[in-house]
């Protein structure tokens, strides 16, 4: 329950190691007060009588310091709420109430019919925050309603984090000075992107294992922005919501309401790796479905068959799965419609005749005999023209009357924000999940947002926001009738990663790029925000055909990609005997260490920057390590790992050497892993004894 001051005006919401507290004055305006350690109520009540600094006539007191800034009066600053009506634009909001109830706080706020909630709640560590927008007077646009405005203290020298990228490099690590003005990261993709994931970092002095770190993530699988702001002050704002620009987001009739998607804020004094394990923990505990189940290894077809299957191919590949040790088989793009190329077949949710003549079921009962769950891929959004689909209702596609429609991979985007496409992807995915026993579904989008028109629709802007809602919509209803079928979340790779999907998918496709040099980049700053238990990563063929043809060892892609959801995806009837004996050890290895990897600590012991790098997972008395080595140069010893988060008065076996080392050695001294040479690997377990 938040801490309310007597007067009802000072509100401190606490959580095991932080604290948020905001004040209202007699003005009606929301100030911030503190974000970071833990103080009481009274230090929150000492922050909220000091005084506004002086301010010159160019410059306004509440920039910097209001907790939800709204457009309108005396600010400057970029406003996270921007509405118009037919006679006025801007808020000039009166408070009319709070309501606060275990671990939840609501602020309501009013300006003539529209009423303004905001809303929070303090998990572990991360503050949520939304906010919600209530009309019951004239019709009102929003232009632009952010989830939240986050407010850091006033420190020297703030430097950003972020995860930018593109198609098969995504999550890629960046930090740099925080300067003066804004800088605005976000997507204008329909979709959250390749481009950045919506999540920013703030520190002064961190390192990977201490110092104060600020963090944000945004919960929203469409178009987003967040911008983080250095005022002329020095203070700095970091704003965030669904939308890309401010050409308006939604009308709101009388009787209409909008909630903005959640806006995650965490402080943590334990700097990068402390940061990013508190992330992980509340994704484990409030975000991901059924975190504290494991997820199975699984196998995937694509990349051994792409287009060319048939369904007597994938019970030979089932077959040799399920000797290896997989426990889930999906069938990838191909198995529906007329789609033996990426140029028909989208929309046309049935199996495809020719190759799978009893459908689904016969492949799905085989491969529940040889002891493996059963899964496929779709892209239910999309559409080829050459399609029954389309040629039935060239209308269903998002479009601009007079303008050419723009095909990408040969296919367009469906309107999902009618009501008829969402009901008929409801009918034939309903169907499909009927009609044979199938536990799993990769639910991919391959294409961005291009000609976003909607000809029948007065206001065509709401289709970039009620297309993600109808998806969310569509997932939820799946799942309540499937309840046995689990989610994959996929973007051509990752596309479509944020809590919002999270919340409704089981792990997600964290990059096409299979390469296992490659994936530890895009891994390390995956890991920045979400868990392993959700990060999906493939063994595939060597040389890799699908990207840079480099060669590596089974040893190295087996280790690069356990440090996530363990897959594989290569032409398995290409292995030796003696390559699929190995992988058969690899899985089982992986099966092991899986509680650790899934449930366990993070600890980034090296990044991946060309010489050794190490990743460890601590569960209870047991820990692992995964170490790679991309080059030895000049005959350079490869230096020990120095561990993390162990008990420094225990001992430690390794299962590996039966060497029993002390803990407090292995964390001020290392052990060594045994690599070297070019693109080596290891894994080391130890167990408390």
């Amino acid at each position: 329950m938040p801490d309310i001051s007597e007067d009802g005006r000072t509100w401190l919401l606490t959580g095991p190691t932080s604290g948020y507290a905001i004040h209202l004055t007699d003005d009606h305006e929301l100030l911030h007060l503190h974000w970071g350690p833990r103080i009481t109520l009274a230090d929150a009540e000492a922050l909220a009588v000091r005084p506004l600094p002086d301010y010159w006539p160019f410059e306004s007191p509440l920039d910097g310091r209001e907790e939800y800034p709204v457009e309108g009066g005396p600010r400057f600053a970029r406003p996270a709420l921007s509405v118009r009506t037919q006679e006025r634009r801007g808020t000039e909001w009166r408070f009319e109430a709070y309501e606060a109830e275990d671990d939840a706080l609501r602020l309501r706020f009013r300006d003539g019919g529209l009423a303004v909630t905001l809303h929070y709640r303090m998990r572990d560590d991360v503050v949520e925050r939304w906010a919600t927008l209530d009309n019951d007077g004239p019709e009102v646009e929003l232009l632009r309603a952010d989830s939240a405005t986050w407010t850091l203290p006033d420190r020297d020298g703030w430097r950003l984090s972020q995860l930018h990228g593109r198609w098969a490099a995504e999550s890629r690590l960046v930090r740099s000075d925080l300067t003066y003005g804004e800088k605005v990261i976000g997507s204008r993709r329909g979709h959250t992107g390749h481009q950045h994931l919506p999540w920013v970092a703030l520190d002064t002095d961190a390192t990977e294992e201490r110092g104060e770190v600020y963090g944000c993530a945004l919960g929203w699988s469409g178009s987003w922005r967040i911008a983080v702001a250095q005022l002329p002050d020095a203070r700095v704002q970091i704003t965030g919501g669904a939308g890309y620009d401010d050409s308006g987001l939604l009308r709101l009739a009388a009787g209409e309401s909008f909630t903005t998607p959640v806006f995650a804020g965490l402080w943590s004094d334990g700097g990068y790796g402390g940061a990013s394990r508190a992330w992980h923990a509340y994704q484990r505990m409030y975000v991901i479905p059924d975190a504290g189940e494991d997820r199975p290894v699984l196998f995937n077809s694509w990349e051994a068959t792409e287009f060319d299957i048939s369904e007597e191919q994938q019970r030979a590949l089932a077959r040799r799965a399920a000797d290896m040790g997989v426990e889930l088989f999906v069938v990838d793009d191909g198995w529906f419609g007329a789609r033996t190329s990426d140029r028909a077949g989208l929309g046309d949710w049935t199996p495809n005749p020719d190759r799978f003549p009893g459908g689904l079921k016969p492949l799905a009962d085989h491969v529940h005999g040889l002891g493996m769950r059963f899964g496929i891929w779709v892209e239910p959004e999309m559409v080829n023209p050459d399609s029954d689909l389309y040629r039935a209702h060239p209308d269903w596609v998002q479009h601009q009357t007079g303008r050419k429609r723009v095909e990408f991979r040969n296919q367009l985007v469906l309107n999902l924000a009618r009501d008829d496409v969402r009901d008929y992807l409801w009918e034939r995915l309903d169907a499909l999940l009927s009609s044979a026993p199938i536990d799993y579904v990769k639910w991919d989008f391959n294409r961005c947002f291009t000609d976003a028109g909607w000809p029948e629709e007065a206001y065509p802007q709401r289709l970039w926001v009620d297309h993600v809602r109808s998806l969310y919509a569509l997932l939820d209803r799946l799942r309540g009738a499937h309840p046995g079928v689990d989610f994959e979340s996929c973007s051509g790779g990752g596309g479509r990663i944020d809590l919002g999907v999270m919340s409704r998918t089981d792990q997600v496709w964290t990059s096409d790029n299979t390469d296992p040099l490659d994936r530890l980049a895009i891994q390390h700053g995956f890991s920045q925000i979400h868990p392993a238990r959700v990060m999906a990563a493939w063994v595939t063929d060597s040389p890799n055909t699908q990207l840079n043809g480099r060669v590596s060892t089974l040893r190295f892609r087996f280790v690069s990609a356990m440090a996530g959801v363990l897959g594989v995806g290569g032409d398995l009837t290409k292995w030796t005997d003696d390559e699929l004996a190995e992988a058969r050890k690899w899985v089982s290895l992986y099966k092991e260490i899986r509680p650790l990897v899934q449930r366990g600590d993070l600890y980034r012991l090296r990044p991946p920057q060309g010489g050794p790098s190490a990743v460890q997972y601590v569960l209870g008395g047991e820990t692992v390590v995964l170490a790679w080595l991309e080059a030895q140069h000049y005959g350079e010893p490869v230096p020990a790992l120095r561990l993390r988060g162990l008990d420094p008065t225990a001992s430690y076996e390794c299962r590996e050497t039966g060497e029993v080392h002390r803990g407090a050695v292995l964390l001020h001294h290392g052990v060594r892993a045994g690599l070297s040479g070019d693109l080596d690997a290891a894994v080391l377990q130890l167990r408390r004894i």
